[in-house]
């Protein structure tokens, strides 16, 4: 992959999880909860009953901040990607409508596995 073309998708993922993971914790992008499904509505509240989310935001405020300053980010997109399956899966079978933004978040994280290939092949040979 091109250097330039990784940087500036990286910066991209960055900027995406660390404003996304900062929402969880100060409320900044406002939420139109009365559109939610009622399923949807039932799932959030057992994950913010459980404090779950603030557990998302600080893994997500985590990987933006490791693809900003460029350190761990091979490991924090693997993390990473268990948060954009489940954003895929959640937004797939109870919110399609909302369903752009978690896949942008899929294909940059799959972008980021790709870029770091090379820092797997040893976690890869066994």
């Amino acid at each position: 992959m091109n250097p330039k073309v990784f940087l500036v998708l990286r910066i991209l993922l960055g900027l995406f999880v660390l404003v996304f993971g900062l929402n969880k914790f100060f409320n900044f992008i406002p939420m139109d909860n009365s559109a939610m499904s009622e399923a949807a509505m039932g799932y959030m509240g057992g994950l913010a009953s459980t404090k779950t989310v603030y557990l998302v935001g600080v893994v997500e405020i985590l990987a933006g901040l490791s693809f900003l300053f460029n350190k761990y980010g091979a490991l924090m997109a693997l993390i990473l990607m268990s948060v954009s399956i489940n954003a895929v899966l959640f937004h797939a079978t109870l919110e399609p409508s909302t369903i752009m933004g978690s896949l942008i978040l899929i294909v940059l994280n799959i972008t980021m596995l790709i870029g770091y290939k090379n820092k797997y092949r040893d976690l890869l040979n066994g």
